[in-house]
């Protein structure tokens, strides 16, 4: 069993609980006060001035000129665990579940939505129906009387075009989407017929991975709203990245190569790759690999961005042989990195904004 823990509008509400002099005013996390980058989330208050996730931050800016702009602090945010096994010491997966969310009250006064499924897929949803303060199982057996009642906007890659698909086709439930042989979906969706055939049986083989076993490490976001903004993709990009860099650093690994992924509004998917000079952590470093991949690498005229991946592989622990005309600066980028982790370990994300600085720093064109 897979349980999904997602915290209730947990940016905006980690910061309330930090700030409680926030509370009652409009939260956007993510952006910046001048315009620059893209909302990760938007508290209640300021969803009623039509803020929404993956918004341009000079759009939410324009909409809710008094709203507070607060840096997003990413590790915090949410978490696939694999209890399998581990019944036996609770009773079950869902008292695990019930455990789980009275610790997060207890200890940082804050809410907590669980799923938990035979799956990551299920997990997910179950964890995003009845919020807030959820906590939602589904049994094996139950798995299709679970998914057939709901929208199948609620499969993971369906957004508005596609929706708009299956609309025409009198498809509205995930149940009726079970009863198209695949055949169809495949003439209608290509390859990504497939994809929603499986969801919409129930069946998704991702395993939950934890670091010390990957082969390569990786951070994607799916955004609300489709984006063709180049800047905010930069923006986004660069968080991703720190979000990975500090990974490697936390496991002493380093990586031989920097990944993207980009996922467009038709859902077709692609990805990049580029080697690095020699294996490294160095958040600069690799930032400077996944920008060049993003602004030189993507097919020219394509359509707006839904997804947006970073990652690196090619993990290794053993030191490496340093470029010899470089180690001077690299160890102070190393020392620098080392340094905001240790700030970031103890005050918290946006005690520094490394990621805003890199992405003014790559638009003037400097190094």
């Amino acid at each position: 069993m897979i349980l999904h823990v997602d915290m209730d509008a947990f940016y905006a509400s980690v910061e309330e609980r930090d700030d409680p002099r926030l509370v009652g005013k409009p939260v956007i996390v993510g952006g910046t006060a001048e315009g620059r980058g893209v909302v990760a989330a938007a508290n209640y208050v300021a969803r009623k001035f039509g803020v929404h996730s993956a918004m341009p931050a000079v759009t939410a800016r324009r909409l809710c000129p008094q709203a507070v702009f607060l840096p997003v602090r990413m590790s915090h945010y949410a978490a696939f665990l694999d209890v399998t096994g581990s019944e036996h010491l609770f009773e079950s997966a869902a008292e695990i579940a019930r455990r789980i969310k009275q610790q997060i009250r207890d200890e940082v006064r804050l809410v907590a939505s669980v799923g938990v499924a035979p799956n990551k897929f299920l997990a997910k949803i179950a964890s995003d129906l009845r919020k807030p303060d959820a906590l939602v199982v589904v049994e094996a057996n139950d798995v299709q009387a679970f998914l057939d009642p709901l929208p199948v906007g609620r499969l993971w890659g369906v957004g508005k075009v596609t929706n708009q698909v299956f609309e025409r086709y009198g498809i509205r439930t995930i149940g009726q989407l079970r009863q198209v042989p695949p055949e169809t979906l495949a003439e209608l969706f290509g390859s990504t017929g497939e994809h929603y055939w499986r969801l919409a049986h129930g069946i998704d083989e991702r395993r939950v991975v934890p670091d010390r076993e990957s082969k390569s490490i990786s951070h994607e976001t799916t955004f609300a709203h489709d984006i063709d903004d180049q800047e905010s993709l930069r923006a986004v990009l660069l968080d991703l990245v720190d979000q990975v860099a500090r990974r490697l650093r936390r496991h002493g690994l380093k990586a031989a190569t920097v990944e993207l992924k980009v996922r467009f509004a038709d859902f077709t998917t692609i990805t990049r790759s580029q080697a690095l000079p020699e294996p490294s952590d160095v958040t600069d470093e690799l930032a400077q690999a996944a920008i060049t991949l993003l602004t030189t690498r993507l097919p020219a005229g394509t359509l707006p961005v839904r997804l947006l991946g970073m990652g690196v592989s090619g993990l290794q622990s053993q030191p490496t042989q340093g470029l010899l005309f470089d180690a001077e600066e690299r160890e102070k980028r190393r020392q620098l990195d080392d340094v905001a982790d240790r700030i970031k370990e103890r005050f918290g994300d946006a005690a520094l904004e490394r990621a805003s600085g890199l992405f003014n720093r790559h638009r003037r064109g400097t190094k």
